[in-house]
């Protein structure tokens, strides 16, 4: 039986926390936005993903051969998009009849192009091609499941240098808007009726860039690297400045100047954003043994990261039922109203967690952990 590490399972069931406080429609979702700096909890939550779906399925590609590593892939990917095919029926029913029948324009707002068109919505969405707000995450996660074996499998066996170098040329080319240019090229080519702001919010070719490092460093099976006094200083330095601006000035890093902004975009990881990601993850290597040995196991945490899949579904579930009774974070409620909703929120997602947890084994842990051996050098 494979083993898991509960310190990943732990992280992604924190990454679970900080999205669900941030969709849910409460006064409380600005605030905790992005609370350890210009960072949100999707790019915590995807390199994690990446991180162990290159450990898990690379150590199965060593051991069983690269078809069984890619019939895993498939099978994976399958799943995940049974699930998005749930989501979007859920959306397109039922939230969007009871935000119609409730005026909730938090609920509407989300499924605007269905409203327009709606034949267009349900097959570009069937197709990944059409991805409502809060809809949008799953899709990115097919792809990436769907290009992975062969990332996977060049990596392992040719070496990492060239899908790392053309990775970041994709990511950068995508601060210059390659995306939206290469969608509005085969939108003119193929008569597609779907507008570039509705396939979805994060743009692909940015997030790659992400997804594949969290493949390579997981794809390793070997604890991380060390990390140098010359690389922890400037991390420190670096992660404490943006902590300390993004509560001084909000999520906005300079109001009134977008030219900022769009270095520190999250739906094309602009560079400063980038380098507040890495920062915050050379941190995490270099304290993650001291936390693991100082800190009691955060096992709530583990429960939901154990069974991130379930968990996240159900929060997006919760999240549109409640943004079709009750309406989005516009709408101003007593502070009593906005923290029952939240309780209720985490009490679903744990009992949905307990549920996955009663259905079936999941896999031991081991120790050490990931991030074993990761001392600082001094």
């Amino acid at each position: 039986m494979p083993t898991r590490r509960w310190e990943l399972d732990a992280l992604r069931g924190l990454m679970l926390v900080l999205m669900t406080l941030t969709h849910m429609p409460t006064r409380f979702s600005l605030p905790m936005g992005q609370p350890l700096g210009f960072v949100s909890a999707a790019e915590g939550f995807v390199f994690l993903s990446a991180f162990m779906a290159g450990r898990v399925y690379g150590r199965r590609g060593r051991r069983d051969g690269w078809p069984a590593m890619q019939e895993a892939f498939l099978h994976r990917a399958a799943r995940l998009y049974l699930c998005q095919l749930g989501l979007l029926l859920l959306a397109f029913t039922l939230i969007a009849w009871l935000g119609q029948r409730n005026h909730q324009g938090g609920a509407t707002g989300l499924l605007e192009f269905f409203f327009i068109d709606p034949s267009t919505a349900v097959i570009g969405a069937a197709l990944l091609l059409h991805n409502p707000p809060l809809l949008d995450i799953l899709p990115l996660y097919i792809v990436f499941m769907l290009l992975s074996p062969w990332l996977l499998r060049r990596g392992l066996s040719v070496g990492w240098r060239g899908v790392l170098g053309i990775s970041g040329l994709l990511w950068l080319a995508e601060q210059w808007g390659l995306g939206q240019a290469s969608h509005g090229a085969l939108a003119a080519w193929l008569a597609l009726p779907i507008p570039y702001s509705e396939t979805g919010a994060f743009h692909l070719l940015a997030w790659q860039a992400l997804w594949v490092v969290g493949l390579w460093l997981g794809a390793r099976d070997a604890p991380l690297p060390r990390v140098p006094l010359w690389v922890l200083l400037p991390a420190v330095l670096y992660a404490s400045g943006m902590l300390l601006w993004r509560h001084m000035v909000g999520q906005d890093p300079m109001p009134g100047v977008p030219a900022v902004a769009l270095l520190f975009d999250k739906w094309s990881l602009g560079p400063l954003r980038m380098l507040n990601v890495a920062s915050l993850a050379v941190l995490l290597v270099a304290a993650g043994p001291w936390i693991s040995r100082a800190l009691p196991r955060p096992v709530p945490l583990e429960l939901l990261g154990r069974h991130s899949l379930a968990v996240f579904c159900a929060h997006l579930v919760i999240t549109l039922l409640t943004l079709a009774f009750f309406g989005s974070t516009e709408v101003i409620r007593p502070w009593r109203s906005d923290g029952v909703l939240l309780l209720g929120a985490f009490a679903g997602l744990f009992a949905v967690a307990l549920l996955a947890e009663r259905r079936g084994p999941v896999a031991k842990e081991c120790r050490p952990g990931p991030w074993a051996g990761a001392r600082r050098e001094l």
